[in-house]
């Protein structure tokens, strides 16, 4: 059932694909597919894709917001940061509402109490305002996965061909291979199937992901964003399930290539090392994080200025952790709507704009409960 890019926006096509995934699933054993990308979480949302295609395919939505696996213990070294004389903290708008350990004791808050932080919409912004102030120590927060690493990288780059001594990068970027690979190997992991992110793959390209099927006998499918390329990916994987016959394929090849992009690679390679790090809800994962390289220490954050997370700690009560693994809706946790909401917000995923506790809670979702813990 091949489909064009106009394709997708013809409601009779979504229905000829909804029809078809519902021939190949079924109640009595739901196919159980998660997305990795939270991108991918608000256009499922968005687009009520959950309740169409229940009882006999559940979403599940995973480590896909990179907001949302930033641990409580990184955000507690970030606050405590932010109160040293001179010091800029540059960030993109999520993460200026994330809570460390302590409800409500956020960047922003920091900022009402006179901390100076900045938002930005890229790093080079961040690299301006340093050039722009001289006397400030500007440091830009890097957090996201491979879709944003090599921007960082860049801006790196430029900081240090011009030596711009007083701008620097807190590391927080993440992998996202060793990551699925700590999932899948949890003893409460239990998906049939993966939505590969898009974004993601622009970069590392499709074959990034072919060891899911190649180790894991696990189907997926890199898929676009539009409602029509979600339900053509979730037709295949279903179709692959119900087969026996696990591979990888790319739905979305009008932007991913399976060698993604050689240059943004090159200079996530030139700039950053693998490290271990620490993960919400997955706990700490070898080589699944990036660092500076010895040659860019001017410019790494965490070299200057100690940078030294606390363990990771979530709020009581709150199950962002269970929501990232895919083993709890948002709605079943008992924060969720009461003590949880956008405007006072307790855990990660109800701040971020890819959250899956804010999406749910945006598109007013309701989920059957399948909470393990």
């Amino acid at each position: 059932m091949p489909l064009s890019e106009a394709d997708f926006r013809r409601p009779k096509n979504a229905a000829a694909l909804v029809r078809a995934i519902r021939g190949l699933t079924g109640p009595a054993k739901p196919l159980r597919i998660m997305e990795i990308c939270g991108t991918h979480t608000m256009a499922i949302a968005q687009a009520g894709l959950r309740g169409l295609l229940a009882p006999g395919v559940q979403l599940l939505s995973g480590p896909g917001c990179p907001v949302c696996v930033t641990p409580a213990g990184a955000i507690d070294a970030v606050l405590r940061l932010s109160e040293r004389p001179g010091v800029v903290i540059a960030s993109y708008g999520d993460l200026l509402r994330v809570p460390g350990t302590v409800r409500g004791d956020t960047l922003l808050r920091r900022r009402a109490l006179g901390a100076r932080v900045q938002t930005v919409y890229s790093p080079m912004d961040a690299l301006d305002a340093a050039r722009a102030d001289p006397s400030a120590e500007v440091v830009f927060l890097g957090v996201g996965f491979e879709t944003t690493a090599p921007g960082t990288a860049a801006c790196v780059l430029a900081a240090a061909g011009e030596n711009i001594r007083n701008f620097s990068v807190l590391c927080l970027l993440k992998q996202t291979e060793p990551a699925l690979r700590a999932l899948i190997a949890a003893p409460d992991f239990g998906v049939d199937g993966f939505l590969c992110p898009g974004h993601v793959a622009a970069i590392t390209g499709a074959s990034a992901f072919a060891f899911l099927p190649e180790t894991y006998n696990l189907p997926a499918v890199v898929s676009g964003f539009e409602a029509g390329d979600i339900l053509y990916s979730v037709w295949r994987l279903a179709q692959m399930h119900a087969e026996g016959r696990p591979a990888l394929e790319n739905e979305y090849t009008r932007l991913v290539r399976d060698a993604g992009n050689p240059a943004a690679q090159a200079a996530m390679a030139q700039v950053f090392e693998p490290v271990s790090s620490v993960w919400r809800g997955l706990g700490e994962i070898p080589a699944s994080g990036l660092a500076l390289r010895e040659a860019f220490a001017p410019w790494d954050a965490a070299r200057k200025f100690g940078f030294a997370p606390g363990p990771e700690a979530e709020n009581p009560g709150c199950r962002c952790g269970a929501v990232l693994r895919g083993v709890c809706a948002p709605q079943d946790c008992p924060l969720f709507g009461r003590a949880c909401t956008p405007a006072d917000p307790v855990g990660p995923c109800m701040v971020s704009s890819e959250g899956a506790c804010a999406a749910a809670w945006k598109y007013g979702e309701r989920a059957a409960s399948r909470c393990s813990l």
